[in-house]
């Protein structure tokens, strides 16, 4: 779609007539051409560059990336051994927009702190474009810090030292003892208080790239990439196995056998693809609590590099929490999903029977995703898979012209106004579709528009355009009364 080289330009995705075509829709409706460019150009972004918080328990990263993303999100619950569903937030400075990798919930398992606090780290810094290492200043460097030195040198990746806890200038000494790690100038910080953050921010800018390494489709031709996520024993390495023919990642029934994910080759239909292989968690670390939270930061790893993502459910037991867990990741980082129901062939009637219904109760949130019934060890189906992805992906890069998605809204508004609420009535002017991978629509409306009613919009959406394999992003900008002071 040669529409979507715009996906760099001001403009979101919409080409020059098209932009002022809308603009001018806009200026009709009263709303400032400032605000829609803003809205435009933040709806309209590929993906945002990612930043890594690392360092070891009680540095204080947790306060640091509250202190980041401001008051959109916070860190919940921030205590060991708790699991997190989202390791990753979104943040803003100087007009620059990034995301904030978390590595906060520590786990005091069976390999030790140091180990714990390194296969972190390792999981984060792979995923991310740039990182924070967190010392605290009071402290000084320890040898878990050293140990993180070290992965941090080996990863390459640009690196900004955030001395923490310095408080007053008195503590500014012991910042400067920071420089003995070789990672450069250690920027004084007190993520409590606020101090000495603007001046980290702005290193971190210098040191983050205006767009992440990885962009999609940037060499024609080349792969896509795929994630095979999903709980550990799923099944995850025996598919890619069937699907590359030969024996290519080690299986074993101990759930977390793959230790790093594998990045595969693989020729189906005609059509080369990249298969990242993301099974598992380390070795002996799935004892319980650590494991879920070191596999929800490996996939979240695997997610942001891939294109699709196929989660991989096994039919033969019931859905559970870290399936939903894993689904909802994937759809919040924006990926073209296809869910593969792995063991197929072993179910009896009765098991499907519930399967079925537990899929309408369960899965309800991404009933938009193909899904395929396979059996990664006898092979059934499997012939299935990449049309899957290629519905997807088609979904995915979707986009349609602003002049057809407003007589679409123009039907729905007619038809199935939104609810009067508090005596008034908010109604659709007009949107656009400013960004694909995934579709992003900006919508212009005179009130506050419902969840219950965005969720009709994207349903009716899907309906009329596809969409199928695809989270739909829907944001909603209401315009101010005129004469109000913003």
């Amino acid at each position: 779609m040669n529409d979507q080289i715009h996906s760099g330009d001001e403009h979101g995705e919409l080409g020059d007539a098209e932009y002022a075509e809308f603009m001018e829709l806009a200026a009709q409706e009263g709303f400032d051409p400032e605000d829609i460019e803003g809205e435009l150009a933040a709806a309209g972004h590929g993906p945002l560059p990612r930043l890594a918080v690392v360092g070891r328990p009680n540095v204080g990263k947790s306060t640091l990336v509250n202190r980041i993303i401001g008051r959109r999100e916070a860190v919940v619950q921030d205590k060991p051994g708790v699991t997190r569903d989202r390791v990753t937030y979104e943040a803003e400075w100087a007009g620059r927009r990034f995301k904030v990798v978390d590595t906060g919930g520590w786990e005091q398992d069976v390999l030790g702190l140091d180990a714990s606090v390194a296969a972190q780290a390792e999981f984060a810094i792979e995923a991310a474009d740039a990182v924070v290492f967190v010392v605290d200043a009071t402290v000084g460097a320890t040898d878990t810090d050293e140990a993180v030195v070290k992965l941090l040198r080996r990863a390459g990746k640009p690196v900004v030292l955030c001395a923490n806890k310095v408080d007053g200038p008195s503590a500014e000494a012991d910042a400067a003892m920071l420089w003995s790690l070789g990672l450069g100038e250690p920027h004084p910080v007190s993520a409590l208080h606020g101090r000495g953050t603007g001046d980290m921010l702005d290193a971190v800018l210098e040191a983050l790239p205006d767009a992440p390494a990885q962009t999609f489709g940037a060499t024609v031709g080349g792969p896509r990439r795929i994630a095979l996520i999903g709980r550990p024993n799923v099944g995850k390495s025996s598919l890619l196995n069937k699907v590359a023919g030969e024996e290519r990642v080690v299986v074993n029934e101990l759930a977390g056998t793959t230790r790093d994910p594998v990045d595969e080759l693989i020729e189906l239909g005609g059509v080369t693809w990249k298969f990242v292989d993301t099974a598992g968690i380390r070795r002996r670390v799935h004892l319980q609590e650590g494991a879920d939270y070191y596999a929800s930061l490996r996939t979240a790893a695997a997610v942001e590099k891939a294109e699709v993502a196929v989660i991989l459910i096994d039919a033969s037991e019931s859905i559970s929490v870290q399936d939903q867990r894993i689904i909802t990741m994937a759809v919040d980082a924006g990926r073209a999903m296809v869910v593969a129901f792995n063991k197929w062939d072993t179910l009896d009637e009765e098991r499907r029977y519930y399967l079925e219904r537990e899929i309408e109760t369960e899965l309800a949130q991404i009933q938009w995703a193909p899904r395929v019934n396979v059996s990664a060890v006898t092979g059934r189906h499997m012939e299935k898979l990449v049309p899957a992805i290629e519905t997807a992906l088609a979904g995915w890069e979707t986009r349609i012209p602003t002049g057809r998605l407003n007589a679409f809204l123009g039907e729905i508004v007619a038809s199935h106004p939104h609810p009067i609420r508090g005596g008034k009535q908010p109604r659709i002017l007009f949107g656009t579709q400013a960004g694909t991978r995934p579709p992003r629509f900006v919508l212009f409306a005179s009130g506050f528009l419902e969840a219950g009613y965005r969720r009709f919009v994207e349903r009716r959406l899907r309906e009329e355009f596809g969409f199928e394999g695809t989270p739909i992003h829907i944001s909603v900008r209401v315009r101010e009364k005129r004469g109000r002071n913003k």
